[in-house]
């Protein structure tokens, strides 16, 4: 039996089975130890299946008949979708059958259900989805990505902790320096829930806490853990993709221009490839639910399958870091 279980939601995301199957596939291909139960509509999947070179002694298919879709609302997911391929999924970690579930689709539905069927660690009001944001010193911890649109500061203060000891375990960093996301640095600034959150950082003594920090700090080497509500932090995230996606197809676009241009292209061609694949936000796909019992990894829901790939290399050092153990022990 291979040593590593994952169970993929396969029908999940804007794309489905044409990213989740040559994703797993590719996986699987990588690591000799890894098994994948993918979860979904069967017929389909082994229609989709027929043409791959996937290994089939490590790959397991489980039929689910309904599916959560992207625009479903969380409540009426939780309470009409028990037999669909998310809490199906969900419901494989729980019984101990696999050891980490990934999901490209509908995140509310995947956060409500996995509270409901992984549970939450014992004192966590809300899980929280955090990735690492590429960034000066390598990258940066951030949290929460869209979990949670609104947010106390209790539960801010719960992210705090959860993200210190995150980085703690990933990168092994002693002491990491936590930041609140502001609109300044000044300690006046923001709304009251800023304000009262930072009194709650500034006096949890498990936090290296270093105060208000803005957008553009994220990406630098003064802090290790951004902290903000999953409203603010999925626009902040996709507003650093889709920058990123610009900055790249800017540059390309000038470089073809002019014959000066083209051949400089080639010149820097080298230099342009390390470039996109230090800021592919494919590269970073992947966010583990920090506060569950379980380890669950919410893929970007427009993941093409080398978006996906990297989601499933995310779920599995999450799986081999003993994640929620490991932050359970520093909560």
């Amino acid at each position: 039996m291979a040593s590593l279980r994952l169970a993929v939601d396969a029908m999940g995301g804007d794309f489905g089975l044409r990213s989740t199957i040559p994703a797993s596939v590719l996986a699987l291909n990588e690591n000799s130890e890894l098994h994948i139960t993918l979860v979904g509509d069967e017929p389909a999947i082994r229609a989709a299946l027929a043409d791959s070179r996937a290994p089939l002694d490590r790959l397991s298919i489980i039929h689910a008949p309904d599916v959560v879709l992207m625009d479903d609302k969380p409540a009426s997911a939780l309470r009409t979708k028990r037999q669909s391929s998310m809490a199906i999924a969900l419901e494989l970690l729980r019984d101990g059958q696999v050891s980490a579930v990934l999901s490209a689709g509908n995140t509310g539905a995947l956060v409500a259900m996995s509270c409901i069927i992984v549970q939450r660690m014992d004192g966590i009001r809300r899980p929280a989805i955090c990735a690492p944001i590429p960034s000066d010193h390598h990258h940066t911890f951030m949290l929460d990505l869209g979990a949670n649109v609104e947010c106390s500061a209790e539960e801010l203060r719960q992210y705090a902790v959860m993200g210190s000891a995150l980085c703690s375990v990933v990168d092994g960093n002693a002491q990491p320096r936590v930041g609140l996301l502001n609109i300044g640095e000044e300690l006046i600034k923001g709304t009251a829930l800023m304000q009262d959150t930072a009194a709650l950082l500034n006096a949890e003594p498990r936090l290296n806490y270093v105060g208000f920090v803005e957008g553009g700090d994220i990406f630098g080497s003064e802090v290790d853990v951004v902290v903000c509500d999953g409203f603010v932090g999925n626009i902040a995230l996709k507003v650093s993709e889709g920058t990123a996606s610009f900055i790249n197809r800017t540059l390309r676009a000038q470089l073809r221009e002019t014959l000066l241009g083209r051949l400089v292209g080639l010149l820097l061609l080298p230099v342009l490839k390390r470039f996109q694949k230090r800021h592919d936000p494919r590269h970073y796909n992947g966010a583990v639910l920090l506060g569950l019992k379980g380890v669950v990894v919410k893929s970007h829901g427009s993941s093409d399958e080398k978006g996906f790939l990297a989601a499933i290399q995310q779920a599995a050092r999450a799986v081999g870091q003993d994640l929620p153990a490991r932050i359970a022990e520093h909560l």
